[in-house]
């Protein structure tokens, strides 16, 4: 592998673990979820769902939230980025970050509670991936 190869690849390593790293920031324990595909039922799309799992797909257009209107909150779940994407994100707390993905990103977030916007100038699109949990005996 030549340098520039390497150097690419290193680059890459590192903006993921940086989205990880920003992502893991957003989590929250006190992060009450609400139904994503009931509250904004034009941006999600169940696409799969059993007793183990659901896949949401959104929507978000330039400008507007990326997976939900205002602050809000998500369960645990893991993303999988179909378009390259850049986000406003405003946590509780007031602090406001920026974070970008590219197709094919796949990533995990803990509960959290954020406020996000579109600001790629462009339609997004991702899967989100929620586990459930197992039925108590």
């Amino acid at each position: 592998m030549d340098d520039d190869t390497a150097d690419g690849t290193a680059a890459i390593a590192g903006r993921r673990q940086a989205l990880v790293a920003l992502l893991a920031a957003l989590g929250g324990d006190a992060a009450q979820a609400q139904d994503a595909a009931t509250v904004q039922p034009r941006a999600y799309r169940v696409a799969f769902e059993n007793d183990k799992l659901r896949v949401l797909e959104y929507v978000s257009r330039p400008g507007m939230g990326v997976c939900g209107n205002g602050m809000h909150s998500h369960p645990a779940h893991l993303t999988i980025a179909l378009t390259p994407a850049k986000v406003r994100i405003r946590l509780p707390d007031g602090k406001t970050l920026i974070g970008e993905n590219k197709v094919g990103d796949v990533f995990w977030s803990e509960a959290e509670t954020h406020e996000t916007e579109n600001v790629s100038g462009r339609d997004m699109r991702a899967l989100l991936v929620e586990l459930k949990s197992p039925a108590k005996a």
